[in-house]
């Protein structure tokens, strides 16, 4: 299927039920509990903060908490499971017993995912494209989660070193296209899936630009399309900004512009400025095609 023939009513099958895809894009508020996060490491000292930070993004706007306990920056080092696990508990039993809001659980690891899922967690959002741990298709299968498979050409301590494309959208789209198809093999739901680019993820800065201008338009696919542009250094070097908290408005911008080129699904760190954006990016959508 094009783009040209979606079908005016999508869902998006998760653990917790589906999630209607029709309207303006989908909102994942960040929430990172870790000490090393390009943007708020060390934010949460103590879970009740951390979930009360999670209770306000949803007030904010925020469809979806997408919480993770492992930074995944480029040149960022791994954590063990078992520090990971710590990290995430608390927070995903708080949130587990919060029946408004939804969350999704951000790990390449299905133990890990497995927590947060037994705990009440909707969709699992793995930025290996579910390489790393060879149980993580099967949990998903299991489970009923949805999945977010996201484009990286390598671990965070070397991804960078692999930013090498020839036709970056191309490419990406062609390894996301066979992770799909490898997920529906191992018994995923083809309604289930959603793809990522992975902006920042082992991406230059006119990859970044090249894929936020024209990954969704030559995306074939049926999946919907995730963007996570918030506060990723590529803005800082278009913008000339160097404080990743002070990129917000240029996020905003991105995610505008990702509206309206009909991205589904939004990763962002400030979901008031960008539910602003991505409402007029998809109106001004809309009033395109009518």
């Amino acid at each position: 299927m094009n783009n040209d023939e979606e079908p005016l009513l999508r869902k998006l099958a998760t653990a917790r039920g589906p999630l209607d895809l029709a309207g303006r894009p989908l909102l994942f508020g960040i929430l990172n509990l870790t000490p090393d996060s390009f943007s708020d490491g060390g934010r949460f000292t103590r879970p009740e903060e951390a979930v009360e930070a999670a209770l306000e993004m949803a007030e904010l706007g925020a469809d979806v908490i997408d919480v993770g306990g492992e930074s995944t920056r480029p040149g960022s080092s791994p954590v063990d499971q078992d520090e990971e696990l710590a990290r995430i508990s608390p927070v995903v039993r708080e949130l587990g017993r919060q029946a408004k809001v939804l969350f999704s659980i951000d790990t390449v690891r299905a133990a890990v995912a497995r927590e947060a899922l037994d705990c009440g967690a909707a969709i699992v959002n793995d930025v290996s494209a579910c390489r790393w741990d060879a149980d993580m298709f099967s949990l998903v299968a299991k489970t009923g989660a949805g999945l977010v498979l996201m484009h990286s050409p390598g671990r965070p301590e070397v991804m960078m070193d692999l930013a090498k494309y020839g036709q970056v959208v191309t490419e990406v789209s062609d390894f996301l296209d066979e992770r799909c198809r490898l997920a529906v093999e191992a018994g995923i739901a083809a309604n289930a899936l959603v793809v990522d680019p992975g902006l920042g993820f082992g991406k230059k800065l006119d990859d970044n630009l090249e894929l936020v201008a024209n990954f969704k338009q030559r995306w074939q696919g049926d999946q919907p399309v995730m963007l996570g542009p918030s506060r990723k250094r590529w803005l800082g070097e278009v913008c000339d900004i160097e404080c990743a908290s002070e990129r917000d408005t240029a996020s905003a911008a991105a995610a505008a512009l990702a509206a309206f080129s009909g991205v589904e699904l939004i990763r962002t760190h400030d979901p008031a400025s960008t539910l602003q954006a991505v409402k007029l990016g998809a109106a001004l959508r809309r009033h395109r095609e009518s």
